[in-house]
């Protein structure tokens, strides 16, 4: 009984080596069907068609495409370049971005936003400067640099784009909702 785990060590490889090769063999029998089944006149949904289901259920985030049914992506989205600074719904929500970032370099090197929003160059770009909060770390110390925990922006901030929304959203601020009148008439 000594040799107890080795012999265990080999069933477990050749029960492996098994599992292995059957597999191989059903994924090499099934590996024509695509091929086929776009060659069966079938053509994928275009992802911005309407599509009214007869009575199945669909997962509203495919677009109106069938679950069985490839769709088509719909176009990319277009960054918003407006350089407008955008109202905050919530206390302490983030600024969204409001300029393009393609290409900018964020890693441990180099810190592309910094080029404009750092507190000594924020004047001359006529960006607004990081907060000071972003100067602190854990401890509530300020530090000469950026805080490692603040330094990578999109983390927090974002760009906004065009795109269409996938999911109702009935979201309003605290001014609306103390502006509403309140319910019941009085």
């Amino acid at each position: 009984m000594r040799n107890k785990p080795l012999i265990v060590a080999v069933v477990l490889v050749l029960l492996a080596v098994l599992v292995f090769a059957v597999g191989w063999m059903i994924g090499s029998r099934h590996h024509g069907e695509p091929a086929q089944a776009a060659g069966d006149g079938r053509v994928p949904v275009d992802a911005r068609a309407i599509f009214i289901p007869e009575g199945g259920q669909l997962d509203r985030l495919r677009r109106g495409v069938p679950v069985d049914q490839e769709g088509h992506p719909p176009p990319m989205a277009r960054v918003e370049n407006t350089d407008l600074s955008r109202l905050r719904n919530y206390p302490m929500q983030p600024p969204t971005i409001p300029h393009t970032i393609d290409g900018y370099q964020v890693d441990r090197n180099s810190n592309r936003c910094m080029l404009c929003h750092a507190r000594a160059n924020a004047a001359t770009f006529q960006a607004p400067p990081v907060s000071v909060t972003h100067y602190m770390d854990r401890d509530d110390q300020f530090l000469a640099t950026i805080s490692p925990r603040r330094y990578f922006c999109n983390q927090c901030h974002v760009v906004q784009t065009d795109a269409p929304t996938l999911v109702a959203n009935g979201f309003k601020d605290i001014d609306s909702v103390l502006a509403a009148p309140p319910p019941g008439g009085n």
